[in-house]
């Protein structure tokens, strides 16, 4: 409730209690009333702190059961380049080491956990940020990713790390502009800008690590900004990284929607979208 809805539940309590009916005033600056005012606003903070208490509890409890998806994942996003294990423990020996160092050695930036369709494995997916951009760990701390994974996890669970490049996506796009905003090369007239590019880079930032790239939301983005009046997603397809060869397979088209097998998209370039009026 808010500190007004308290107070007015107090001021009803008053209003009930034969002993308090000299308290007539109804200025808003009445002790009494202030008295009151105060007392709601301390009962409204304190029933914040129990939220927030009890908002942290629960995350506690979901992220430290052993083996349960959210541990793994709070692991691997707590997992720290160049620290130590404390002995027979999943916890880093922070000893004498600022915030800012154990902020710095935590390198993964992004990590999704899920079982595999048969059940039989852990599939873990991460990445990291360069320049603010989603890439993959670089090999020599994926050696020691490997090894904290053989001493925090459960015995007999496999777990399979994909630390891969971006799945690459192919766009067709036709756009149908407003001629008196948006010129034939897909330029802002005004602003000189490049708005669905620009609306296309939104759109992959906003997609969550891991989430699911649904076609229609991609061009329900498209459709929204100023100058489009319609949008079609005439193709759509990805390729991933083969994880036998190391290299990208063949494109795949994407029907309706996809979740990228590394975690995260790439778009393959901007020039196959079209403009017409």
């Amino acid at each position: 409730m808010s500190v007004e809805n308290y107070q007015r539940e107090m001021i009803l309590a008053k209003e009930a209690n034969q002993s308090l009916e000299g308290l007539t005033s109804t200025s808003k600056t009445s002790t009494w009333r202030m008295m009151l005012y105060i007392m709601a606003y301390s009962v409204e903070q304190i029933a914040q702190l129990f939220t927030l208490h009890r908002s942290e509890i629960d995350t506690k409890i979901s992220t430290q059961k052993t083996h349960r998806l959210p541990w793994i994942q709070s692991l691997y996003l707590n997992f720290q380049y160049g620290f130590e294990l404390i002995k027979e423990k999943d916890l880093f020996d922070n000893t004498n080491a600022a915030d800012e160092e154990i902020e710095a050695s935590k390198i993964i930036k992004y990590c999704a956990v899920n079982e595999s369709s048969t059940g039989r494995e852990v599939i873990i997916k991460i990445a990291t940020e360069k320049d603010n951009i989603l890439s993959p760990l670089e090999a020599d701390k994926i050696e020691a990713i490997y090894e904290y994974t053989k001493r925090v996890k459960g015995a007999g669970v496999p777990y399979r790390i994909i630390n891969y490049l971006p799945d690459r996506l192919k766009l067709n796009i036709r756009v149908f502009r407003d001629p008196l905003v948006i010129n034939a090369n897909g330029m802002d007239i005004t602003s000189a800008k490049y708005p669905i590019q620009e609306a296309l880079q939104e759109f992959m930032k906003e997609l969550p690590f891991n989430g699911e790239l649904r076609i229609q939301d991609l061009a329900n983005k498209l459709e929204a900004v100023t100058g489009v009046n319609l949008v079609s997603v005439d193709l759509a397809q990805s390729c991933w990284i083969n994880a036998t060869t190391n290299n990208y397979g063949d494109w795949t088209t994407i029907d309706v929607r996809r979740i990228p097998e590394s975690g995260y998209f790439t778009i393959e370039n901007y020039n196959d979208i079209r403009y017409e009026v």
